[in-house]
């Protein structure tokens, strides 16, 4: 499986304003951040859960080892740009921690189950949940 080539096409269906074949349109956006060794801007997408004003993102990389590289990225700047449905906007991404970050993992679990098995196959990395808030 070819991850990058099936993010293009996500990315190319999203854009597009249709549907995106095999996922949730309605929980989906695009997030772009800067390349933390090339500088260059990096699109990824990504499942989202809402949390009032801000969109919540959770590098689990499907339980992975490592952190993902879009994560690597916005924790080395912070200033990322948010797709979601037809808006695009400037946004300021905060990694959350300590009580918040367990207060929205088990709101995160509770509606999507499926990163329980995530967080076990991650072993001993914890999981980050980063927030976007629109800047």
């Amino acid at each position: 499986m070819d991850i990058r080539s099936i993010n293009r096409a996500v990315i190319e269906q999203f854009r597009a304003g249709g549907e995106v074949e095999g996922m949730h349109r309605d929980r989906l956006l695009l997030l772009t951040t800067t390349g933390r060794r090339s500088g260059e801007p990096r699109t990824s997408p990504m499942m989202f859960h809402p949390d009032g004003e801000r969109l919540l993102v959770i590098a689990s990389d499907m339980g992975a080892a490592t952190h993902p590289a879009w994560y690597l990225n916005l924790a080395a700047d912070p200033h990322v740009v948010v797709e979601v449905g037809r808006e695009r906007y400037p946004a300021l991404a905060e990694v959350l921690s300590g009580a918040e970050r367990d207060r929205v993992w088990s709101e995160i679990t509770q509606a999507h189950p499926f990163f329980v098995d995530h967080e076990a196959k991650a072993g001993d990395r914890e999981i980050p949940v980063v927030a976007l808030t629109r800047a």
